[in-house]
């Protein structure tokens, strides 16, 4: 049915939530040696690099399926509407598909409600990628 593998997908799962827990920057540029600056978002963040990295070598299809789980996710449709969802993506992509992800909040939590929608038991998994 999907051509993206859904180890992919549960992998990106994983990397947004770690992405998504990240607080915005609000010390105004003074040095902290506070140990939650770990956490915050940098533009050399590793994790947005590697989850850039891993959408931006998926395939036009690949991508525009994640898209559409993602929107489905979301609320945008049902399992029935998932194929007009997929040809929507692909029509509406205008830059980078791993810009629009990462822009959106709670990307890990939409793209697993997207699977589960799909019928895939996304525990299973994400199990095997910890």
């Amino acid at each position: 049915m999907l051509s993206v593998p859904l180890d992919t997908v549960a992998w990106i799962i994983l990397k947004a939530r770690e992405f998504d827990v990240k607080e915005g920057d609000d010390s105004g540029g003074a040095a902290s040696d506070d140990p939650m600056a770990v956490l915050q978002d940098r533009a050399d963040d590793p994790t947005a690099t590697e989850l850039t990295s891993w959408i931006d070598d998926l395939t036009d299809t690949q991508s525009a399926e994640l898209v559409a789980i993602f929107w489905l996710g979301r609320g945008d449709g049902d399992a029935g509407d998932f194929p007009a969802l997929v040809d929507q993506a692909r029509a509406a992509r205008s830059g980078s598909t791993s810009a629009y992800l990462l822009g959106q909040p709670l990307l890990g939590d939409y793209l697993e409600e997207g699977l589960e929608a799909l019928g895939v038991d996304t525990t299973e998994l994400e199990n095997g990628l910890r």
